[in-house]
């Protein structure tokens, strides 16, 4: 009964709006708007301001995010740049214009505050080292729909690693590092070099065919390059993490992993060489580009998830630790059990 409840409750949510939208562009498709500045002024109302107002009115006592409100208003900046003629969208124009760069200010706004207030909420707490990313995923998952939560924080995150966090990360006791013995950075920055190089050569030969194809392709690439450049200087800010409750791998804001200390099977120190298929896999997703000294072996599937939110399962996972005894020790002290070092 609940259930159908639920049901016929967000076909109510959905099919509100959508008998609105509708209900607009029969008119719109129907009636000469032609000269008639109020009746195409009263439609854009109807499509940016009023519609979404209905739709906040229809959610505001349920748990969607009420920042989704804002997307329904682009849902009828949309619809409306699609259907109204190009004589009668003035006001559609003047909003795209003013309103429009205000609410994208706002939501950036919003995240920022709520972002900082979590991170000062954790540094309050004795003995703890927020992380960042985590923070911001949290914090946009409050706020903004399910879509959007990991591009964004992947956006954001590429923009705070690469250019505002210079400061030198703490590492606590039950903090372990992965990236000083690894060569990853090195890696990344052989990647950096070659995207540079390449994109300087194509932009000299795309130019002698199309210059704004040429720059487009150049932009692109820079901000590639810039992103890699995000990546190598996050895996310093991102130590693996042991508590009493869960084991957190994370190799800079390319990929993590959260596992229940009570779902861990085995950890082996161990360079055996595995083929990464089905249930195996590795941390770090530059494959067999990068080495591993360490295996984990679980009871059961666990997530790891990847770039821009990307989730896959895996009951053995293999990665690099700069200290594997020390990090092995560790673990084992939590989910006490003692076994033999396998290298």
């Amino acid at each position: 009964m609940s259930r159908t409840f639920a049901i016929n409750r967000n076909l109510l949510l959905l099919g509100v709006p959508v008998l609105l939208f509708g209900s607009l562009i029969l008119l719109i498709k129907n009636v000469s708007l032609a000269g008639k500045d109020f009746l195409n002024m009263a439609i854009t109302a109807d499509l940016v301001i009023t519609i979404p107002i209905i739709y906040f009115l229809l959610i505001r006592k349920t748990k969607i995010p009420k920042i989704t409100v804002i997307s329904m208003m682009v849902l009828g900046l949309v619809i409306g740049t699609l259907v109204l003629p190009q004589s009668s969208q003035t006001y559609l124009d003047l909003f795209k214009t003013w309103a429009l760069p205000v609410i994208e200010l706002t939501v950036l706004s919003i995240v920022v505050f709520k972002v900082v207030q979590a991170i000062r909420k954790y540094k309050s707490l004795k003995g703890s080292n927020p992380d960042f990313f985590t923070t911001l995923k949290n914090t946009c998952a409050e706020i903004l729909p399910q879509k959007l939560v990991m591009p964004l924080t992947t956006e954001v995150s590429v923009v705070y690693y690469g250019f505002l966090h210079w400061k030198k990360r703490k590492i606590a006791a039950n903090e372990f590092t992965h990236h000083r013995k690894s060569g990853t950075a090195l890696l990344l920055g052989v990647f950096i070099f070659l995207i540079l190089i390449e994109t300087f050569v194509f932009h000299l030969i795309l130019s002698r065919w199309n210059a704004i194809v040429a720059w487009v392709i150049f932009g692109l690439s820079v901000y590639t390059a810039l992103q890699f450049f995000a990546f190598a200087r996050s895996l310093s800010k991102r130590p693996f993490e042991v508590s009493n409750q869960w084991l957190t791998l994370r190799y800079g804001i390319l990929s993590e992993a959260q596992i229940p200390m009570d779902k861990i099977a085995r950890v082996e120190i161990s360079k055996e060489r595995l083929e990464f298929k089905g249930m195996t896999r590795k941390l770090s997703p530059l494959g067999d580009l990068e080495s591993h000294n360490m295996i984990l072996t679980l009871k059961e599937p666990q997530m790891l998830s990847g770039l821009y939110g990307i989730k896959r399962q895996f009951e053995v996972l293999a990665f690099h630790a700069d200290e594997p005894e020390q990090f092995k020790a560790a673990i084992e002290k939590v989910i006490g059990v003692n076994t033999q070092d396998s290298i």
